[in-house]
C-alpha cells in the first residue's frame, strides 16, 4: 500500500485512496481547541488529539450508523451524534473539525458509504457526475440571507454550485426525499437535512420537471 504526504494530511494512495484516509485537523471547542488525526475508513471515522495538544480523552470511533448527520465542507467536518449532552439538556452531541481537508477525495469516498446522513457541502471538483442535462442559474431562498449560483442537473445528481461559504451542496438522488415546484420560476428540494426552496432565474419545462421527478422516484424505489 503506498502511503503519501501532502499539504499538511496522510493519504492512501492509488487505490486504496478509495478506501480509507487520514489527515490533520484542529478539534473545536470552547477551550481553544486541539490538534489531532483524523481516520476515515469503511468502518467509520475516528478522531485522536496528539499528546500534548489537548485533553487526553479527546479520542472518538464512530461506525457509520452511530453518525446522525456527517457534514463535509471544503475546510471543515461535523459530525453529529445520538449522544445526549448532560450540559445542554439533552441535546446531541455534535464535534467541529477543520483545517486542510481533502474533501473532493473524501467525497468520493463516503459518497458509496453513506446515505442520506452524508450532507455535502460543496461541489465535487475533479470527481465526473456525467455531463449536466441541464443547468439553471438559481437563487437560494434562506430565512436570513440567502445565496445565488447553479443548479445542476447529471445523471445521478443534483449540483448546488455558489461562491457563499459552505453553502454548496451536491445530492444523490437517493437523498433526495421529494422534489416539488409551484410554477416554472421555483423548485423545492427536500432532504434528509431540511428543506431548500429555489427561485429559478431561467424557467424549468414541464418536460426537465416530470423527467427529473421520475428518475428522483426510481432511485428511491418509489416506482419501477
Amino acid at each position: 500500500m503506498a502511503i503519501g504526504k501532502t499539504a499538511g494530511c496522510l493519504i492512501l494512495a492509488g487505490a486504496a485512496w478509495a478506501s480509507a484516509a487520514q489527515f490533520t485537523v484542529r478539534h473545536e471547542h470552547w477551550r481553544k481547541g486541539c490538534e489531532g488525526v483524523m481516520t476515515i475508513d469503511e468502518n467509520g471515522v475516528a478522531f485522536s488529539a496528539r499528546k500534548g495538544s489537548g485533553p487526553k480523552d479527546h479520542a472518538w470511533t464512530w461506525s457509520f450508523q452511530d453518525i446522525q448527520q456527517l457534514q463535509l465542507a471544503p475546510r471543515r467536518i461535523h459530525i453529529l451524534t445520538y449522544k445526549d449532552s448532560k450540559i445542554r439538556l439533552g441535546a446531541d452531541v455534535g464535534y467541529e473539525f477543520t483545517g486542510d481537508i481533502p474533501a473532493g477525495g473524501l467525497y468520493a469516498l463516503l459518497r458509496d458509504r453513506m446515505d442520506q446522513r452524508f450532507v455535502a457541502q460543496l461541489e465535487p471538483a475533479g470527481q465526473p457526475l456525467g455531463l449536466p442535462a441541464l443547468t439553471l442559474p438559481v437563487k437560494h431562498q434562506a430565512r436570513i440571507l440567502g445565496s445565488e449560483g447553479a443548479l445542476a442537473f447529471t445523471p445521478d445528481s443534483i449540483v448546488y454550485a455558489t461562491p457563499a461559504k459552505n453553502q454548496s451542496r451536491t445530492w444523490r438522488y437517493q437523498d433526495i426525499d421529494s422534489i416539488s415546484s409551484s410554477g416554472r420560476f421555483q423548485l423545492t428540494i427536500v432532504t434528509l437535512e431540511k428543506g431548500f426552496n429555489f427561485q429559478l432565474k431561467q424557467p424549468i419545462t414541464e418536460a426537465s420537471y416530470n423527467q427529473l421527478w421520475l428518475e428522483i422516484e426510481k432511485k428511491n424505489g418509489r416506482i419501477q
